[in-house]
């Protein structure tokens, strides 16, 4: 697991700047808060959770109301078809309605089955059942989160 961790966290330095290695994209990226807590997610997403990282989109493009969105993330299905959204923020944002409102407009787009806030030290996980969402005592992993 050491040798997987360190694939996530590496990190390097120019001008002055800390980038971190994204495995998913495959590139380096500024290591600002907001994408030190992604990799963390998508670290638990892939290592823990089981998620294949073939099937996570990293900041997703999603037209909400004809606006261009981005996602953190998205876990999608073996079929393509969305089952998560991932909202990340750093861990001095507080995840308050107003970040739950994001997702939720993510959501009305993609219609996945779960929704993921996570500032690095609070994590909420959400599912959506009939049309409202049922707030999560645990973390479903990649197959709970395919089951119907």
């Amino acid at each position: 697991m050491a040798d997987t961790a360190l694939q996530w966290f590496k990190t390097e330095q120019r001008e002055g700047k800390t980038f971190v290695f994204d495995p998913l994209r495959k590139r380096f990226v500024a290591l600002t808060p907001e994408e030190e807590v992604r990799q963390k997610v998508l670290y638990l997403l892939v290592e823990h959770l089981k998620v294949p990282s073939g099937l996570i989109a990293v900041e997703y493009s999603v037209k909400v109301n004809g606006l261009d969105k981005r996602a953190d993330a998205v876990v999608f299905g073996k079929e393509g078809q969305p089952l998560m959204i991932v909202e990340c923020k750093a861990q001095s944002v507080k995840l308050t309605d107003k970040v739950l409102d994001q997702a939720v407009r993510y959501h009305s787009t993609l219609q996945p089955k779960y929704l993921l806030l996570f500032n690095g030290t609070t994590c909420y996980c959400f599912k959506v059942e009939a049309g409202k969402l049922q707030t999560m005592d645990h973390l479903p992993d990649y197959e709970e989160m395919q089951s119907m």
